[in-house]
Formats: structure tokens, sequence, C-alpha cells
């Protein structure tokens, strides 16, 4: 059995769920043992056909997991389905047997002839990209370039079910009017409405989609999901087809290193904030907002000063899906230093070229000399292709942003475009730690290395009680800091590991917590043609 599925790069020991295993041979018990954590081996003897029959608790609902409940079930084939070593490469076929009549199944899976819920899958590799659905789902289907597409809806929630396929629709056409069609002959989305849960993953013919069930009337939110929603179907080429050659061929026993899911993830995550603006669901101004947004995130994440972007990529299976009290001040996303990276480059590459060239240039390529045949690119290769199309040697900028630490030169590469990021003032003091309110408590989360609270002592894990001796909760805090200038010293209580312990700890010099990209005043012309190519509007309309 699987221990990861691809394109979540964690292994999550699926065959933990596996129980009452048995194998026999019409009604004779067959004998098995296991000879690793998720490996079975059946003594057949000289039998010819052998039935296997084994029980899944299915009780997670996530993207990558399995769920079954009254209402419907939903399963990953990693986590549902041995692979028999060595015969990976033939065809499959799954009977779907549903416990009511009505309940119906949705897979990307094409059924075999007149059979009923009778799916093929040409190999193992596709029955583990293929998810089902099964229940009484809302199911609607719609065209895109005169290709069926499936949008099965499970649990109830306030999605406007005709101007999500509406929207739908546009971030199909933007993103195969970039690569030149659509891959596939069909395409199931699988949506599932649930309290606050998020997360997509991606197949090569379908994805599936988590999302708070009454997520879509609220403007910002909504927006929110249609980016989910373009992160996932731009997947079907990066990633799915256009990959790394560390996983052009899976290993389901263990994990499949690489340094390049920053481009996997991260340029996706570029993609899937600009889309949405180029197919209308948003403007220039609300654009830039997203970004501003998303680069405080990285300035204020002290581990991008600790560990490079290729490392995190690397090192996903062990850092990135598993955080702890440490990981901000020793880890920076993939998914965000990579977007970055590929705003970064996507300015260079169009300031060169006044327009004329751009990321998706680099897209293109990729997708014609990998994707297409399916071929996996080494690291080289990328970044090859990414020089050929900007024109300019870029070992230095890899060097030093990619495989380095330094900081990233923001206004350098807005400034051909009109804008400049800024820092809002800060007006109280730096203190370095991060509360929230959980069951009536003030708990630490989070203690940033370096900081006036480190130096002092206090640990994330700690409960915050007091300062100055006056209790204090997460929402007060900021306010009453703003009392204090830098260089005071205040006396901060806590219960350190069920001990009262007070510290003194010396406030440092007012942080920046938030940034803002801005036009420029007065900008030239070709500042003004370079954003309005670059953004389809004029930069007046940001001001």
């Amino acid at each position: 059995m699987p221990v990861w599925t691809p394109g979540s790069y964690l292994v999550r020991e699926y065959a933990k769920n596996l129980q009452d295993f048995t194998a026999f041979a019409g009604d004779k018990i067959l004998p098995w043992r296991k000879i690793s954590k998720n490996h079975w081996q059946i003594n057949k003897g000289d039998v010819s056909e052998v039935t296997v029959r084994y029980r899944i608790f299915a009780n997670e609902l996530s993207v990558r997991t399995n769920h079954l409940d009254a209402t419907h079930g939903y399963f990953n084939g990693a986590a549902l389905f041995f692979r028999l070593p060595g015969w990976e490469n033939l065809p499959i076929c799954v009977t779907v047997i549903p416990p009511y009549p009505q309940w119906r199944v949705t897979t990307p899976l094409p059924t075999i002839g007149e059979q009923s819920n009778t799916f093929y899958a040409a190999d193992f590799d596709t029955l583990v990209d293929s998810p089902f659905e099964i229940g009484e789902h809302q199911l609607y289907h719609f065209e895109v370039l005169g290709k069926p597409h499936e949008l099965a809806i499970w649990g109830q929630g306030n999605c406007q079910v005709q101007q999500l396929i509406r929207d739908t629709q546009k971030i199909i056409q933007i993103e195969a009017q970039m690569f030149g069609g659509l891959p596939y002959e069909r395409y199931v989305f699988l949506l599932h409405l649930f309290a606050q849960a998020y997360g997509g993953l991606e197949h090569k013919n379908s994805c599936s989609l988590i999302y708070q069930r009454f997520g879509f009337r609220s403007q910002d939110k909504y927006e929110r999901f249609i980016q989910l929603l373009a992160h996932e179907f731009f997947h079907l080429w990066n990633v799915k087809r256009i990959r790394p050659q560390a996983l052009e061929v899976f290993n389901y026993d263990q994990e499949n290193y690489t340094p390049s899911l920053w481009f996997c993830e991260g340029t996706t995550s570029y993609y899937d904030l600009l889309i949405p603006l180029r197919a209308g669901i948003y403007d220039a101004k609300t654009y830039l907002n997203y970004w501003s947004k998303e680069i405080s995130r990285l300035i204020t994440t002290p581990g991008r000063k600790v560990q490079p972007l290729s490392e995190s990529s690397f090192d996903a299976w062990i850092k990135l899906y598993r955080p702890d009290t440490n990981t901000g001040n020793s880890q920076v996303s993939y998914y965000l230093k990579g977007e970055m990276i590929s705003l970064l480059l996507d300015l260079l590459i169009r300031a060169r070229y006044r327009n004329q060239r751009s990321l998706d240039d680099v897209m293109r390529q990729m997708w014609q000399k990998f994707g297409q045949a399916e071929i996996g690119y080494t690291p080289e290769q990328l970044q090859a292709v990414i020089e050929s199309v900007a024109g300019v040697d870029l070992t230095d900028f890899f060097a030093r942003y990619i495989d380095g630490t330094e900081e990233l030169p923001f206004n350098q590469y807005l400034e051909p475009f009109g804008l400049h990021l800024v820092a809002e003032r800060e007006e109280e003091p730096y203190l370095g730690v991060k509360v929230n309110t959980e069951n009536g408590r003030e708990m630490i989360k989070f203690v940033e290395a370096g900081s006036p609270a480190q130096m002092a002592g206090i640990d994330a894990g700690d409960e915050l009680l007091a300062i100055a001796g006056i209790k204090i909760t997460a929402h007060q805090l900021s306010d009453r800091l703003k009392d204090y200038q830098a260089n005071d010293t205040i006396q901060v209580t806590v219960f350190h590991q069920d001990e009262l312990r007070t510290y003194p700890v010396k406030l440092g010099t007012p942080r920046p917590t938030k940034y803002q990209l801005l036009a420029i005043q007065n900008p030239n012309a070709t500042q003004q043609e370079n954003f309005a190519a670059w953004l389809g509007a004029a930069i007046s309309t940001v001001s």
C-alpha cells in the first residue's frame, strides 16, 4: 500500500487504517504475512486466482484521505488500494457497490461498457490519480472549448452554483489559452463543503477541493476559493504533466525528493492570483492588495533568513507539513517564497522585453519540452528554460534567492512597473510573540528567535497571564504594548510548564508587520505602459 499520494508531500502511512486482512482462493484461506509496514505477502501455492479482502477505517475528510458516513463515500486510490509490485502498468477495473440504489458514482475514470458502476484505470498511477465521490451529491455538467466538465458538490452551504460555474469556465478558458488547449477529454471538479476546511489536491483529469460551507457570500472569501480552484486546475499542466524528474516515476514506498517544488507549487501560486485577474473576476487594485498581504506574510516570517527555497522544497517531507513551535523561525514555505520568486522572474522578463515576453513563455516552453511528452526535468533544465526566455544568465539570481537566503529586492523589480513596496509604520514596541486565546487561556504560540521575549526566557507553550501585574488577553496585547516605548522594561508573567514565572523584558524598536504595494508618484510613460501590459489596467486605478 502506498505511504503517500502524489501532490501531497508527506509520508501519511495509509496502511495504518487497514484492518481485517484476509486472502483466499475459492473457499480456501491462504496463508500470508506482513514483511514491512505497508507490504503484505501471500503464499498462493498453485492457485491462479487470489481474492484479497480488507477493511479501511475511513473517517478523515480531506482531499488526500478517505471519508465514509451516512451521506457519502469519498476515497483516494493511494489511501485505499494495494498495488502489486512489478504489475503497476497493468490495467485495473474498479466496481463500486453503493449501499443505496439512489447513490451515484462520480470519478474521472471512464466506465467499462454497460457494466454498472464499473470503471477502467489504464495502470496503478491512473488509479491513484482518480478520486471517487459516491452518494447523492449535486452534479452539474457544463462545456468549455467543446469538452465536457462536471462539478460534483457534497455538503450544504451558500455556494451560488451558476455563478461558480461561469467563473470556473472563465478560469479554464484563460489557462487553456496560455497552453494552447486542454490536454484531456473530460474533467471533474469534486467539491466538499465542510465547516472551516480549506484545501485542494490536483489530478490529471480532476481535482478535489474542500472549502468552508458558508464561505461564498463574502467577496474576499469567494475570491479565495476561486484562487484555490485556479491553483488546482493550473496543476493539470504544472506538476501533473510538467514535473520534476524526481517525480517522473513515483516511488510509493518512500519520499520522492526534489529541490524544485518552489516551481511546482510556488509558480502555480503566482498564477492562482493572476488568472482570476485575467478572467475579470477581480480588478488590478484587488490583485495588488492580495500581493501586499502575501509579501507581508513572507517578510514577517523569520525563517526566510534561515532556510533556502530549494531546501524548503527538498525537505517538504519532514518540515512543511509538520509544523512545530519553531517552524516560523527556521522555515519558509516553498509555496509562499516560490510565488515571490515567480513574481520577480515575471517582472524581470517583462522589463527586459517590454512585455513581449513573460513567465507565460517559460510555462509554454516547459509544456512543449517536458509536459506534452511527460518527460521529467532536472533543476538545471528548468533554470536553462527560464534563462532562454529571460535572455540572461540567472546563476547569480538562483544562488542568491533560491539556493541562498538573501532578502528579495522587491523594489528593484517593481520600479519599472511604477510600483514600490512601503512598510506601514508600527506604533507598538517589539516584543516578539504571537498569542491565541484557547479555551479561555492566553497561549503563547510562537516566540521569534532573537526577540526580546525569547532573550528574556519566554517560550512557546507558555500561558500569558499579566503585563506589569495586570491581567492581559491576546486581544488586548497590541494596545497594551502601545503604552510603552522601545527600551522600556516590562514585567511579563506567565505559567511556564505550570510554574508561575515573571520575566523582565526589554522591549525593542517597533517593527513593521504589514507592507503595501503602491503606485509611485508621477510614473513615467514606460512605467505606465509596463503596468498596463502586465495587469491590463491603468496605473492610476490603483493609486
